[in-house]
């Protein structure tokens, strides 16, 4: 599943807007409430002339309304000071205080992104599960995980389909095989054209074949069925699969280097972490140029037991590297039927990876050639295994 784009970006901007609009209330709030409260302590004085009073007594009158009216002016002077030192404090905690509410308000949307981030084509069974009111935040919750049903549903259906009709198709091939046996071997001799089509149509059908076979174990890996889980050394996969290829590797004149850590062991399915290993190197060897190099290192590090292959060759382009774990991806070509495989190899590289919590790095060397590293969750050596 692919990430969004800037998603911590987007979300502090709206986390912004929310607090600029909740100051922005909080400020106008405020400066309502010191109004109102200045215009309410702000009287009008009224003096009414006394009649009929002695001239020192209307004089006293005068000089205690005079100083009532200096008294008056001094608090509003005083509330009018006090009233913008609150509204200066008010807009200072104003910003906090909306940062606050807003990040609130938000939580339950970045619980919720948080938790659909983690979910991926490898853990399509998780939901989110939100508890809570039926608000809109709880509706949108169980739309997601509405929808992550409905992609499981859809994921499982597609790779059932891809086992049962790689079983399904062995029993043909088994078929067409045995008939070109019994063909080319009745008694009768038999025309060079026949025996060179029976050997064409036998190379076609051990490529199928492979193919079907290839399927099966990115399904099963996909699948997660690592039934037969043990102790497996990357150094023994290494060295197993090189006197495999040797045969190829001598043939295509290529220098290999190995540099294997016995400490390098995972836990996981053997089967299928032997055929990603043998992958790994079958990449490097068939997609090598003649007279190349092929450097092979297994090492520990970071709790990880680490497989790393490199080879020569032309600079790549890091952006068609990339690529390179989906199925039938080719740095030269897109289509199934070349002579160099089927297209799957690494694609069961990444799938057998993915089941065993590990990850895969393709990168395009600077100097040239293609470097893949696998890293594995690293497991500790059984007693005896090492060494």
């Amino acid at each position: 599943m692919n990430e969004p784009r800037h998603p911590a970006s987007s979300r502090r901007t709206v986390r912004q807007r929310f607090t600029i609009l909740y100051a922005v209330l909080f400020l106008l709030s405020g400066l309502g409430l010191l109004a109102l409260t200045n215009l309410l302590a702000t009287g009008v004085s009224v003096t009414q002339p006394v009649p009929d009073r002695p001239p020192s007594v209307q004089d006293r009158v005068h000089q205690l309304e005079a100083q009532l009216s200096d008294v008056h002016a001094i608090q509003s002077r005083q509330l009018l000071v006090g009233s913008v030192i609150a509204l200066v404090v008010m807009a200072a905690i104003s910003f906090p205080l909306g940062r606050a509410v807003a990040g609130r308000v938000l939580r339950p949307l970045r619980t919720i992104t948080a938790a659909t981030r983690r979910i991926s084509a490898d853990n399509l069974h998780e939901r989110l599960a939100v508890r809570g009111p039926a608000d809109e935040v709880k509706d949108l919750a169980d739309t997601i995980d509405g929808l992550l049903e409905r992609l499981e549903a859809s994921f499982a259906a597609q790779r059932r389909f891809v086992a049962n009709a790689s079983h399904e198709l062995r029993t043909p091939l088994t078929t067409m095989r045995a008939s070109l046996d019994v063909a080319v071997a009745k008694p009768r001799p038999v025309p060079p054209q026949t025996l060179a089509l029976a050997d064409r149509l036998r190379t076609e059908l051990d490529r199928v074949d492979n193919l079907m076979e290839g399927f099966l174990d990115l399904a099963r890996a996909q699948h997660g069925e690592l039934r037969d889980s043990a102790p497996v050394s990357l150094g023994a996969l290494v060295f197993e699969s090189l006197t495999t290829w040797a045969p190829d590797i001598a043939r295509r004149n290529l220098t290999v280097e190995v540099l294997a850590q016995d400490t390098a062991w995972t836990r996981g399915s053997p089967t299928l972490l032997s055929r990603m290993v043998n992958n790994v190197i079958a990449n490097a060897v068939v997609h090598n140029r003649h007279g190349g190099s092929i450097r092979l290192a297994t090492r520990t590090g970071n709790d990880s037991a680490r497989l790393t292959v490199e080879t020569d060759g032309p600079i790549l382009d890091p952006a068609q590297v990339a690529r390179l774990a989906e199925p039938f991806r080719r740095l030269a070509a897109d289509r199934t039927g070349s002579e160099t495989g089927s297209g799957l190899g690494l694609s069961i590289v990444a799938a057998v990876v993915s089941a065993h919590d590990g990850v895969l790095d393709l990168r395009a060397r600077p100097e040239g050639g293609l470097r893949v590293t696998v890293s594995l969750p690293l497991a500790p050596a059984p007693e005896g295994g090492a060494g």
